[in-house]
């Protein structure tokens, strides 16, 4: 009985723990010219905050960020969403980055996280993964991987936290 009390109790608190809104760790990142950059001074003045990780060697991680950014501009017209993308390329390929994102002509804000600091606090395992954040910098909704059409389902929760 004693057990099933334990159990119960830590279940409850699990549950509990796990329905509260997460906040953005704060981690160093690199600038695409190797600055160091602070996931605190990420700001967009209380409107939503897209982050999505993802890598130059992932191609379903640059389709979803090609076809956002074929839309971005709208997005941030009607919502005021930013959007800020997460290179997970180690230390060894963290070159290849910017080449790629002026390649691809993203209106991002483009960092990079060689040593997998930011990936490892947020959970993220695989790529793409995309976070959303409320005006708190709150998590307020994650997906991982990514198929045609998933941005417009983004676009909704953008919206209903941009009301």
């Amino acid at each position: 009985m004693k057990k099933l009390l334990i159990f119960t109790a830590f279940l409850s608190f699990s549950l509990l723990s796990f329905s509260q809104n997460r906040t953005l760790p704060k981690v160093d990142l690199k600038t695409l010219d190797n600055n160091t950059f602070n996931t605190s001074d990420f700001d967009n003045d209380g409107k939503p905050i897209v982050i999505s990780f993802w890598a130059t060697w992932c191609k379903p991680c640059i389709k979803e960020l090609n076809n956002i950014a074929e839309v971005y501009e709208d997005w941030q017209d009607e919502t005021g969403v930013k959007v800020i993308a997460i290179s997970i390329d180690d230390a060894r390929n963290m070159s290849k980055v910017k080449p790629k994102v002026n390649a691809l002509l993203w209106d991002y804000e483009v960092y990079c996280d060689p040593n997998g600091d930011l990936k490892r606090a947020m959970g993220v395992g695989s790529v793409p993964h995309t976070f959303l954040l409320n005006e708190n910098k709150e998590i307020v909704y994650q997906h991982t991987g990514y198929k045609d059409g998933d941005e417009y389902d983004l676009f909704e929760k953008i919206e209903v936290l941009s009301k």
